[in-house]
């Protein structure tokens, strides 16, 4: 999964479905949840992720209202069409994109 900084960020959500977890270092729940990304970015191949560092690129997270961490938004065509804050079993996770798809 590859880590976004601001420069790249528009580019990276503009085509197709891609979710975006953005997280902290220091985040204990981020850190629970990024195995879990891992893990789905191997099997759904048709959903873009990606990760952004809150503290390096707290421009973007001001954008989109990033108030809470780990914050998963998922963009479809460069707009954030649904969210999830906290951490989530995969299955959550997986429901989410599923009624994207």
């Amino acid at each position: 999964m590859k880590i976004l900084n601001s420069n790249e960020f528009d580019s990276a959500i503009a085509k197709g479905l891609v979710l975006v977890d953005f997280y902290a270092d220091w985040c204990g729940p981020c850190k629970m949840l990024g195995p879990v990304l891992e893990e789905l970015a191997n099997k759904m191949d048709q959903v873009d992720f990606y990760k952004l560092n809150v503290d390096a690129s707290s421009d973007i997270a001001g954008r989109y209202g990033v108030q809470a961490i780990p914050n998963l938004i998922i963009f479809k065509d460069g707009k954030a069409i649904d969210q999830i804050t906290g951490f989530v079993p995969e299955s959550e996770i997986v429901s989410h994109l599923e009624k994207l798809l």
